[in-house]
């Protein structure tokens, strides 16, 4: 797994100069999942690989090295750890959709893309 984060520095041609985006990457978290409608997917777990793009508004203030004026990854991770933990999933789509809601709860998100993909 990797998690990343890299700023944008807004041109005055295409964007607000004042805005601050940046973007905060979680590549390839794998996870043991309870997913699946086949009935020989219920009751096991399978690997899911789950790839994140958060588009973070930094709020004009600068991020000064302090993790409270950032978006965590590792809050990040543990909210998906614990929707997973939740029990059995039969789509990919709604762990997707549920994870999105999640990172959606933070206010600094602006997008949010997310990919599972079932890998076993």
């Amino acid at each position: 797994m990797t998690v990343e984060a890299f700023k944008i520095v807004p041109s005055t041609e295409n964007s607000d100069i004042e805005n601050d985006i940046y973007h905060v990457f979680v590549d390839d978290l794998i996870l043991d999942c309870n997913i699946g409608v086949y009935a020989h997917e219920k009751g096991v777990t399978q690997r899911v690989r789950i790839n994140l793009d958060l588009t973070i508004q930094e709020d004009n203030k600068n991020i000064n090295d302090e993790i409270n004026n950032t978006v965590c990854y590792d809050q990040l991770i543990k909210g998906i750890t614990l929707i997973v933990a939740k029990g059995h999933i039969n789509l990919v789509e709604t762990l997707a959709e549920s994870i999105a809601t999640m990172c959606l709860e933070n206010k600094k998100v602006g997008v949010v893309q997310v990919k599972v993909e079932k890998i076993d």
